[in-house]
């Protein structure tokens, strides 16, 4: 009688290629603890020396250089999409073109849609470690970023 494969265990990542806010892997389930005793604290203003980034939060410098992105890769595109009404009024009015309505339409759809691709983009080309700033237009960053993603979920999707 042949052996049944074992199924394949999504792979862990190791510490050093995990990221900070990266959500890690489902743990096994540890028994229930009871509860400590509740006692008084003085209620203490918390400053912000004090309040540690979670594991859960992306960090500022990143999330700076993730708006930075979408504001370049989304706001070009849009900004030409709002700007391609007024130039096509003043094609037709003033140097007489003829255009189609439906194209003025299209080509400004096609750049507002473009501009919510750039929101994607901007995101998932940032580098997200703190310490390497990225490339110019973030095509590794990219391509890294999207891989990550979706092997996350692939992995929600196994566990649940």
């Amino acid at each position: 009688m042949a052996k049944k494969p074992k199924p394949k265990k999504a792979k862990e990542s190791l510490p050093g290629q995990r990221l900070p806010f990266e959500p890690v892997t489902k743990k096994p389930a540890q028994p229930p603890v009871k509860p400590a005793p509740i006692q008084q604290v003085d209620p203490a203003p918390i400053s912000k020396s004090t309040a540690k980034q979670t594991s859960s939060q992306i960090p500022e410098v990143v999330s700076k250089r993730m708006l930075k992105r979408m504001a370049a890769f989304s706001g070009l595109p849009t900004g030409m999409g709002i700007a391609t009404f007024p130039i096509c009024y003043l094609l037709i009015t003033q140097a007489g073109f003829e255009l189609p309505n439906v194209a003025v339409v299209l080509v400004s759809m096609g750049l507002f849609g473009l501009g919510v691709v750039g929101l994607s983009y901007g995101v998932l080309s940032a580098s997200w470690d703190e310490k390497l700033p990225g490339s110019r237009l973030g095509w590794q960053e990219f391509k890294l970023n999207f891989g990550r993603m979706t092997s996350s979920w692939r992995g929600q999707q196994k566990s649940s």
